[in-house]
Parts: C-alpha cells; sequence; structure tokens
C-alpha cells in the first residue's frame, strides 16, 4: 500500500511541476508528466488486498485508474514512471502513458481510458483461460461508475453463462470524475444487487481496511478456483484526490474529506501494526517504499525519450486511401 502511495504521490508532483511530496514546488520547475494523471491515492488497501492472493500467471485488467493495481500486480515501479515521463524505457517505449501500462509477464493486460471497458476484456480473457484448461483466473477492477453503462451487465451476463473463472471488484469510492454516483444510480448497493440478480454471489467489503479485503478476496478467489464460476467483490473506499492530479476538488465537502483522512487506510493500517507493536517495522517499510520510488523518479528523469522515428512503429496500417 505504501509503495502505492509513495508512486502516486511522485507521480502527482511531477505532473505539477516539480512540487515534492516531502517539500514545497520549485519555482520554474519542469513537469515531466504531460497531461493530467488518474490517481488511486486513498484506495490502496483494495488493490493490496486482491492481489495479494493474484499469481503471475492470474490476468487483470483495470480503469483509467490504474496505477495501484499494476503495482500491486507486481509491475516494475521504475518502468511504470518511466511510462509516464514519456521514456523509451518504458513499459509502452513512452507512447502509451498513464492509462495504457501493461505488463503481461505479471498478467497486467493494461489500464483502460474507457469506463467499464476493461470487464469485457476480462471475461474474454477468463473465457480463454477455461476453453485452454488454465489453471489461472481473471480479475477485472471497476469503479462504481461502471455500473450504469451497458458493458457492465453484458460482461456479468456472459460471464455467468459460462461459469467463467472471474473476479469482479468494484472500486466504489462513491464519486464519478467530479459527480457524487448515489444520486445517479438506483438500487441500493447496486454493484451486489445487480450481480446477484444475475445469480452472481456478491460480497460487500469495507475497502479501506486492507485485511478484510484480503480475507474477504481470498474466499471469493478460492471459490472462483475451485470451479465455482464468477464472483463479485464491492469495496466501499474513498478517492482522496480530485478526478485528475491538477484537480483540487473543491466540489467536495470539507468535513467529508476530513472524515475520509481518518480512514485512510495507510493510517488504519499503521495504527493497527502500532498497536501490535510492530511501529518501528511499519515506519521502515514506509521508508523503503520512499526510497525505492525516490530511485524510479531518478531513473526516470534520467532515461532517454524515444527517437523520433519511433512515432512508426506500432503502428497498424489500414491502407491506402481507407480514410476517404
Amino acid at each position: 500500500m505504501v509503495r502505492i502511495r509513495a508512486f502516486e504521490d511522485a507521480a502527482e508532483a511531477a505532473s505539477q511541476g516539480g512540487v515534492s511530496w516531502g517539500g514545497a514546488a520549485t519555482e520554474g520547475a519542469e513537469v515531466r508528466v504531460k497531461g493530467p494523471l488518474h490517481l488511486s491515492t486513498g484506495q490502496e488497501a483494495v488493490a493490496a488486498g486482491v492481489c495479494a492472493h493474484l499469481h503471475a500467471r492470474d490476468l487483470l485488467t483495470s480503469t483509467h485508474r490504474g496505477h495501484g493495481h499494476t503495482l500491486a500486480k507486481g509491475a516494475d515501479p521504475a518502468r511504470m514512471m518511466c511510462e509516464l515521463f514519456g521514456r523509451a524505457s518504458g513499459y509502452n517505449g513512452g507512447k502509451g502513458g498513464s492509462m495504457h501500462i501493461a505488463d503481461f509477464s505479471v498478467g497486467m493486460l493494461g489500464a483502460n481510458g474507457v469506463v467499464t471497458a476493461g470487464l469485457p476484456i476480462a471475461v474474454g480473457a477468463a473465457h480463454g483461460l477455461k476453453i485452454r484448461g488454465e489453471d489461472a483466473i481473471a480479475v477485472s477492477f471497476f469503479g462504481d461508475g461502471a455500473i450504469n453503462r451497458g458493458p457492465f451487465l453484458e460482461a456479468l451476463n456472459w460471464a455467468q453463462i459460462y461459469r467463467l473463472p472471474v473476479l469482479f471488484v468494484c472500486e466504489d469510492n462513491r464519486i464519478s470524475a467530479t459527480t457524487q454516483s448515489a444520486p445517479m444510480t438506483a438500487g441500493e448497493q447496486a454493484a451486489s444487487a445487480r450481480a446477484q440478480a444475475l445469480g452472481i454471489p456478491a460480497v460487500q467489503v469495507d475497502g479501506n481496511a486492507a485485511l478484510a479485503v484480503s480475507e474477504a478476496a481470498r474466499k471469493l478467489i478460492e471459490e472462483i478456483r475451485a470451479g465455482s464460476g464468477p464472483r463479485l467483490l464491492h469495496a466501499l473506499t474513498y478517492r482522496l484526490k480530485g478526478h485528475v492530479s491538477v484537480d483540487p476538488a473543491s466540489y467536495r465537502d470539507p468535513a467529508e474529506v476530513a472524515q475520509a483522512l481518518k480512514n485512510d487506510p495507510i493510517v488504519l493500517a499503521r495504527e493497527r501494526l502500532q498497536a501490535q507493536g510492530l511501529g518501528e517495522q511499519a515506519a521502515q517499510i514506509e521508508r523503503e517504499a520512499d526510497e525505492e520510488i525516490a530511485a524510479a523518479v531518478a531513473t526516470a528523469s534520467a532515461a532517454p525519450l524515444p527517437p523520433p522515428e519511433a512515432a512508426y512503429s506500432d503502428v497498424v496500417s489500414i491502407g491506402e486511401g481507407a480514410w476517404t
């Protein structure tokens, strides 16, 4: 969780022109990440709690807010940071950026800029796993705003009809971009209720309690691996930052944000460890995470940009005159 938090803080700073997560803004600092980022700050327990029970052979799809999922699945933070910085040594050669990081070697099929698009991709991957008889499952993270889009129903329906090995994880941060989700969503506990209407067992959990997420995910994943078909985990969490890294989120009630900060999953985990006499170990873990991400930033800052001719690679020709 603290690796994800350190990564998001560093990435946010780089997109704002050199504001350090441990210091002040640097006058005239270079904006090293071109364009805003969708951060998962505050939602770390969901990614960590679920991915703790996955293997490299298991497949995962993410959302436009996917840095945490990618790190939790085992991707290299330095290569991720290089991708954010647009460097040639990034996962996509510096051409994909924040929303398109993928690492097939750890089963990370990629983030996605289209709301809900990761669900049918994960279902397709799960169907492929079943056809080939592979000992693996697929997992799809999605936000609460996704449950109101058609692909949500289509993906769950297909997964249930064919009893596919897939876990759907609703990362319910209660807001869709800049609008509260509740007034736009009919029904109580809509993600769980809609899954159950299709016969898919669903479990709701406090998404800020890392151990609760881990235990719920463990049970559901065991059931899926045993051949019981799809499952859904509905994790209630909170997005501590704005929709993007340059959004101050002034549309939020300050009292709501203050309460959310008290329920920060990292604060809660730290307090639990301190109560068990493990405060120094927790502090050491946090220091190591900060050092690791600082090194990733240094690596990305020094890495070369793609050569101009790279603009002509990874391009599919659809034929002369295809646009006319």
